[in-house]
């Protein structure tokens, strides 16, 4: 996939005006929501709403967390599956040397 149409100059101009933050805030969230919703998808090895035969589990709602970066607090859904949540990678335990 490309993206040849994408025009960074405007996000740039964008970034430039953003005193309070929030567009980085935005970009800080849409990723991170992003990257859990993609980790819940390998746990659950099915899509949100997909049926599959090797589905280990479902999705069973989500939970509110918030999240502080040096972009400010960003609020992200933690889902939850019918065997506990999925843990984001930043929530668990770098493992031992």
């Amino acid at each position: 996939m490309t993206h040849n149409d994408f025009d960074l100059s405007k996000v740039l101009e964008q970034l430039k005006s953003d005193e309070s933050g929030d567009l980085v805030r935005q970009m800080v969230t849409f990723l991170y929501q992003a990257l859990i919703d993609a980790e819940a998808t390998d746990v659950v090895q099915a899509e949100r709403h997909e049926r599959t035969l090797s589905r280990t589990t479902q999705r069973n709602g989500s939970r509110a967390r918030l999240l502080t970066t040096k972009a400010g607090d960003v609020e992200l859904k933690d889902t939850q599956t019918a065997k506990g949540f999925v843990l984001p990678f930043r929530a668990r335990a770098a493992p031992a040397h």
